[in-house]
């Protein structure tokens, strides 16, 4: 299963619910390009060869460490994510990932349209740049009370222009998934709906 969407749309918790759910394994595939962005750090975040080696080399247990989540993190993913070199090094992984028996549940920004373009069901979750703002401010404030919601709002939109502009496996919808506008639905309404289409194409495959 694919689902993708731009960040802070809420694709990780849906994902990671819908896995559940299913009893399928769980990838968000954003955490592996944050835990390059950590490795290459900011002194050689430019540097695309120092990139591609800590994607090559990356430790699957380096996927479980808190520090990921955080927003310096999160932007050093977004700018190592548009090269070429990295998104090569990490294509065969998620692929793998996907290939395991009885299928997989993967979130990411290009899941259905690059990497299994042949999934049997996609789902693109979206929202307003300024709802996703509001939402990750508020993850944030919980960590820190010194964040800034124009900051996040900045960086979002940042991360957007990045993800919509690289050359390689650009963040599109896939036309054939289901799109979940999240603006105004919460978690549970999402679910329900995911749910819906989950069981209308697995009568299909029939």
């Amino acid at each position: 299963m694919a689902i993708d969407g731009p960040a802070s749309s809420g694709k990780s918790t849906i994902g990671a619910r819908l896995a559940a759910d299913l009893e399928l394994p769980f990838l968000d595939t954003g955490l592996l390009y944050r835990a390059v962005g950590k490795a290459v750090g900011e002194t050689r975040i430019e540097d695309a060869a120092a990139a591609a080696r800590a994607a090559r080399s990356l430790d699957p247990t380096a996927l479980d460490d808190p520090a990921l989540h955080n927003e310096t993190v999160g932007a050093l993913a977004s700018r190592v994510a548009v090269m070429p070199e990295v998104r090569q090094a990490l294509l065969a992984w998620q692929r793998d990932f996907a290939a395991r028996p009885g299928g997989a549940v993967l979130v990411g920004r290009d899941i259905g349209s690059h990497v299994c373009p042949a999934a049997p069901c996609k789902i693109f979750i979206t929202a307003t740049v300024e709802a996703r703002a509001a939402r990750r401010f508020e993850q944030l404030r919980a960590l820190d009370d010194g964040v800034i919601h124009s900051a996040v709002l900045a960086e979002l939109r940042r991360r957007d222009a990045r993800d919509a502009a690289r050359a390689i496996a650009p963040l599109v919808t896939p036309d054939d998934a289901l799109v979940l506008d999240t603006t105004s639905l919460d978690v549970a309404a999402t679910l329900e709906a995911a749910r819906g289409f989950i069981l209308e194409r697995a009568a299909r495959c029939r």
